[in-house]
C-alpha cells in the first residue's frame, strides 16, 4: 500500500506564500532547486521525528489559478512507491493519465505526475540515489 508522503503548492509569488506559511504554520524551507531544475523549496511541515504530518514543494504556479468558486488543484500530493514503472502500470490500468512522464530528480529519485479519473492530479515518487 502506498500513502502520501510529499505535497507541492503551487503559488504566483514564491516568496510571498513561504512567508504566509511560515508565519502562519511555522514552516522552514530548503532551496531544492539544483535537484529540479527551477526554483523549487521543500518544505518542512512534520514535527522532526514525528509522524504527524507530511513534508513538501513550493513552486511557481504553472498556469492560471482557477477562477474564484471554481474547484482547484493547486494542492498535489505526492505518493511513495518502491517500483515506479510497476505503480504507474497499476495507475493506467486503473483508468489513470500521464500528465507528466518519469523523470529524474538527480541523485534523490524517480519522479512523475498522473492524473486520476476525476481531474485530480498526484504524483509517485520512487527514491533511488542513482536517478540520473
Amino acid at each position: 500500500m502506498s500513502g502520501p508522503v510529499h505535497f507541492e503548492i503551487q503559488a504566483d509569488d514564491l516568496e510571498r506564500a513561504k512567508s504566509f506559511y511560515e508565519k502562519a504554520f511555522g514552516w522552514k524551507y530548503e532551496d531544492y532547486s539544483q535537484f529540479t531544475g527551477s526554483p523549487y523549496w521543500g518544505i518542512t511541515a512534520a514535527a522532526e521525528g514525528g509522524n504527524d504530518g507530511i513534508n513538501g514543494g513550493l513552486l511557481q504556479r504553472p498556469a492560471a489559478a482557477p477562477s474564484p468558486q471554481q474547484g482547484t488543484n493547486a494542492y498535489v500530493c505526492t505518493m511513495a512507491v518502491d517500483d515506479y514503472d510497476a505503480a504507474e502500470k497499476r495507475i493506467l490500468d486503473a483508468g489513470g493519465q500521464v500528465a507528466m512522464p518519469k523523470f529524474a530528480l538527480p541523485g534523490m529519485a524517480w519522479q512523475g505526475y498522473y492524473i486520476d479519473t476525476e481531474g485530480n492530479t498526484f504524483g509517485i515518487h520512487q527514491p533511488d540515489e542513482n536517478a540520473r
